[in-house]
């Protein structure tokens, strides 16, 4: 497969982000036409599930976006694989919330490599709706299933609402959890796991990558972390070093 163009590789800021958070962002990903064909065949087409990804020629048009794959190449390169996808659905007024947890049963003896997950909203979603619910910067906190699920309301944790055609690109190991539906429209979204084959380093456009403000973003304190920042902080600058292909930058900052 051809190396996507630098334009659509993450660049140092927002890789520095996905390293500090676990997590990137990214609106206006996918074009309005596109997400009114998905929506469209998450309202009609039979089956849902894991097979959507079959079902649905729309769905796939999406991550063959040239915006899309630059993003996914950034974080596990040009030669991952395919684990599964699913299309997730909360029905209207549904008051029940999912309990803490990650997605990844297995503890990786390498905490530097990483799968990610790919959340697709092909319809606006409203706080209201019940988006996704994740903790910016439990990635590196490692957790197994549903170790996690005695946790209630964390302080810094950060609900998902997203305008039609927003990605949310998500390491494996992030906590999240569905949430309660109080609209009369069933809320979708896509997730889709994509697995590393390859070393993750110097995936993403390394330009600036010891530039002042991307340090500062890999400072990022999170209220969660209480007494232990200082030790949250060291591993994220080993991630980092790992992923920008130098273990020695950053030691003495």
């Amino acid at each position: 497969m051809a190396r996507t163009a630098n334009e659509h590789l993450l660049d140092a800021r927002q890789m520095a982000r996905f390293c500090s958070d676990g997590l990137i962002v990214l609106e206006d990903l996918v074009p309005r036409e596109l997400n009114e064909a998905v929506y469209q065949d998450e309202l009609n087409v039979e089956p849902q599930g894991y097979e959507f990804w079959n079902s649905s020629e729309a769905i796939r048009s999406v991550f063959d976006l040239p915006q899309v794959r630059g993003v996914i190449e950034s974080l596990v390169g040009r030669n991952y694989v395919y684990d599964h996808s699913y299309l997730h659905t909360v029905k209207p007024n549904n008051s029940k919330s999912q309990n803490w947890h990650v997605d990844s049963g297995i503890m990786n003896p390498n905490p530097h490599n990483f799968d990610i997950q790919a959340f697709y909203f092909a319809h606006d979603t409203p706080v209201e709706m019940g988006p996704t619910l994740v903790l910016p910067g439990s990635h590196l906190r490692r957790a197994s299933y549903w170790s996690i699920s005695r946790y209630k309301n964390i302080e810094g944790q950060r609900h998902l609402a997203a305008k039609a055609g927003t990605i949310a690109f998500m390491h494996q190991d992030i906590w999240h959890c569905a949430q309660p539906n109080k609209t009369d429209r069933t809320r979708y979204v896509f997730k889709i796991r994509l697995d590393a084959v390859e070393q993750q380093r110097n995936l993403f456009n390394t330009d600036g990558f010891d530039d002042p403000e991307v340090i500062e973003i890999l400072k990022t304190q999170y209220p969660w972390y209480g007494s232990d920042g200082q030790k949250e902080t060291y591993q994220r600058l080993a991630f980092w070093r790992f992923l920008v292909g130098n273990d020695f930058i950053l030691k003495k900052r």
